[in-house]
């Protein structure tokens, strides 16, 4: 047994096998420990649901830390007696999936979706989603996820697809899903709407132009887009700017580089008055701000001068060209006109596509929609309430605390949510279409939910947003809409891990998905943690060359020091710095480890173990202190993770195995081994057993690999594998 300590600890040769073993065993099913008599069936649940990584390539250390964090609680509370459940799945990512199949299809074949038709893309993107999906998949279980893959998902499959009809038919019989042309995030390159979270602020030099739109108009404006400046319908002033308030009220015609535009000034109190001019040219049909504006003031919505393909759809010199040179063709004719006051140099967040890299036009397209202030019959609360109300009255939880204020800024500036996309990857609307007339009378009828069963009804081209089916992932995964024994028992989950950067997006759209279909709370803590960065604080790119594959940092360092790594002083919410040799460090300590072990079992080998860890009658009192301040450590790290400091935790557990065990500890009992004094020999033997067993399973939530292979060989094992044995502090 000890021949293994006597070569150095290989992960290479370990964590495969002891995971094949722990997945074979089944116990990753808490139905399967009931079963086998690990847990008790009356035993509390405890659950998670894994936040679908995009079936959009591998893994990143985003992920490592995510998976890393998660299988902490998940083991901790597994080894604690809970009926531990941790869901695994992958998100079909629509948006993102289809456009990189969409590139790779253009760049080999160089034809676009539609050369293709919507059956052939489909299958395409569907080989290489499962593609990914195998990769992703072989990364979790490298990683040592103990998730039960028996109850494994996928946000585009047959259950939850049962589920998304489900909710949006109860949304639509609520009155909260509704049709209608709004200001959408239009992608030219992409086609498509796309939501807030897909846009990418990217800072450019822009030009800042001031100008009037006649030698007649009073007011001067400002604007970095002057070709949309032919769709405005307004100017608006603040109503306290004594500049201006002569002007309110009135209205003006002018021909505005050959598009014959009106004008009415009006007062609003949204304007800045110290930003440009003061007064602002209102475009209701190329800005959320401004559609907004003309509501207040009853203008006109219906002025549209750009198309989706981002072309002027005025008439004149202006017609068909694209917005860029438009821009300069209204610059030349404000020059020719005498109009143009001031140019600028100005930098400027211009909006693009996560995806295509488009840059983004905010334009009003007849799209779905989610109704977010509408009060819900018999509730009596809005959306936006209900989502509010679920963090505010403390049943989530948000840790840490501080970005609950992110939160209600967020939740509170809510509008209503564009759930249609236009693309063909996805969840498809479940609404069908069937045009009727009789007597030359045109109408449609409509079915939601269900596809009708006789002839003649065309179903919705667009496909719902990826967030409506993933902001079901706690209770489609459980069974829901079925009322399955899952969904009984592990709804409400308990934790929601996950990056801070889709706290508004994600986590805000579970809770608003699962208050309005289940009246109840989707999770009870949300735990953010921050973006994984390089040694230098960047961020990880491609373009920087200082990415870190997982799959690469686990074959060189093994899957215990890289979680160790990410883990330790990783405090939630903030950012952390990863590199090798960071992760190298662990690596020595699973050495340490090991070689602690070695010495331990080299010198107890025939030490009774019906004592290790239980009774203390047979140590002398300098050792009961010794134990005693392990006592302490374990309620510590105890402590420490109940209140999710689990990077306090482990790192209490580096500091102890190495610098009190191994250098203090282990040191004093060299000499005590090698004297005469039989009863302290034997007392020292108890105590480092007993220490050795404690700490290993202290340890094992963190790095459950080699406590796992170090378990296997242990005196005091009472249970077929450590991740099942109990807490020390249950011993």
């Amino acid at each position: 047994m000890l021949e293994k300590f006597l070569k150095p600890y290989d992960p290479e040769g370990t964590e495969g096998r002891i995971y094949a073993a722990w997945e074979k065993s089944g116990l990753f099913n808490p139905d399967e420990c009931v079963k086998q008599g690990v847990t008790k069936a009356d035993a509390s649940a405890y659950s998670i649901v894994l936040p679908p990584p995009n079936v959009t390539g591998r893994l990143h250390m985003g992920h490592a830390l995510m998976l890393a964090i998660e299988d902490v609680f998940i083991r901790y509370k597994r080894m604690r007696g809970f009926r531990t459940l941790w869901v695994p799945g992958t998100d079909h990512a629509a948006i993102a999936t289809q456009s990189v199949v969409e590139k790779q299809i253009k760049k080999d074949e160089g034809k676009n979706r539609h050369d293709l038709g919507r059956e052939e893309l489909l299958k395409r993107i569907e080989k290489y989603a499962t593609e990914s999906h195998d990769t992703i998949v072989s990364q979790l279980r490298t990683m040592g996820a103990s998730l039960d893959w028996s109850r494994e998902a996928f946000t585009l499959d047959d259950a939850r697809n049962r589920a998304v009809n489900k909710v949006f038919k109860l949304m639509y019989d609520a009155g909260l899903i509704y049709r209608g042309h709004r200001i959408v995030n239009w992608d030219p390159k992409g086609q498509t709407t796309i939501s807030d979270d897909e846009i990418v602020y990217e800072e450019r030099p822009v030009k800042f132009y001031t100008f009037r739109y006649s030698k007649d108009f009073p007011i001067s404006v400002a604007t970095t887009r002057p070709e949309t400046k032919a769709g405005d319908v307004a100017v608006a002033v603040h109503p306290d700017d004594a500049r201006y308030k002569e002007f309110v009220g009135k209205e003006y015609d002018a021909v505005f580089c050959d598009v014959p535009i009106h004008i009415k000034i009006v007062a609003d109190k949204e304007v800045d008055p110290a930003f440009g001019t003061g007064a602002v040219g209102i475009t209701p049909a190329h800005s959320q701000t401004d559609w907004d504006i003309a509501d207040r003031h009853e203008l006109s919505h219906e002025v549209i001068v750009i198309n989706e393909h981002a072309r002027m759809t005025v008439d004149g010199r202006l017609k068909d060209k694209k917005t860029a040179e438009a821009r300069e063709i209204v610059v030349d004719w404000l020059k020719d006109e005498n109009l143009l006051e001031k140019e600028e140099d100005i930098t400027q967040n211009v909006a693009t596509a996560e995806r295509t890299g488009g840059i983004i036009e905010p334009l009003p397209k007849l799209q779905w929609f989610i109704d977010v202030n509408k009060k819900i019959e018999g509730r009596g609360k809005t959306l936006k309430d209900l989502v509010i109300e679920a963090v505010r009255s403390g049943a989530i939880k948000i840790i840490p605390e501080y970005f609950e204020k992110t939160y209600f800024h967020w939740v509170e500036n809510l509008r209503d949510w564009c759930i249609s996309r236009q693309i063909w990857y996805g969840h498809r609307i479940p609404v069908w279409y069937r045009s009727t007339g009789a007597h030359g009378k045109q109408s449609e009828d409509i079915s939601v939910g269900i596809e009708p069963k006789d002839t003649g009804w065309t179903q919705d081209e667009d496909t719902l947003d990826t967030w409506f089916s993933s902001g079901l992932w706690t209770f489609s995964t459980l069974g829901w809409p079925e009322n399955t024994k899952d969904f009984k028992t592990y709804h409400p989950t308990d934790l929601l891990e996950t990056g801070y950067d889709i706290l508004p997006f994600w986590v805000m759209r579970m809770i608003l998905m699962t208050e309005f279909t289940l009246n109840t709370i989707p999770f009870k803590t949300v735990y953010l943690h921050g973006l994984v960065r390089d040694a230098k604080g960047r961020k990880m790119s491609k373009s920087l060359g200082n990415n870190m594959d997982p799959f690469d940092v686990t074959a060189k360092f093994g899957a215990d020091a890289a979680r160790m790594a990410l883990v330790v002083g990783n405090t939630p919410g903030t950012d952390m710095r990863i590199s090798e040799d960071k992760v190298k460090g662990y690596k020595h300590f699973a050495n340490k480890l090991w070689n602690i072990t070695r010495f331990i079992l080299e010198n107890t080998e025939n030490t009774p173990t019906n004592h290790v860890g239980r009774g203390t009658s047979h140590m002398i009192e300098s050792d009961l202190k010794i134990l005693s301040e392990h006592d302490v450590l374990m309620k510590d790290v105890t402590a420490d993770i109940e209140e999710f400091r689990i990077y306090m935790a482990a790192e209490k557990l580096y500091h102890y195995a190495w610098h009190e065990l191994a250098d203090k500890i282990i040191e004093e009992s060299k000499p005590i081994f090698a004297g005469e004094d039989a009863g302290a020999r034997a007392s020292r033997a108890q105590l480092l057993l007993t220490l050795l067993d404690r700490t290993l399973r202290l340890l094992h939530p963190f790095m459950p690999f080699i406590t796992e292979e170090i378990y296997q060989s242990m005196p005091t094992k009472d249970s077929e594998f450590l991740m099942i044995a109990k807490w020390p502090l249950l011993r």
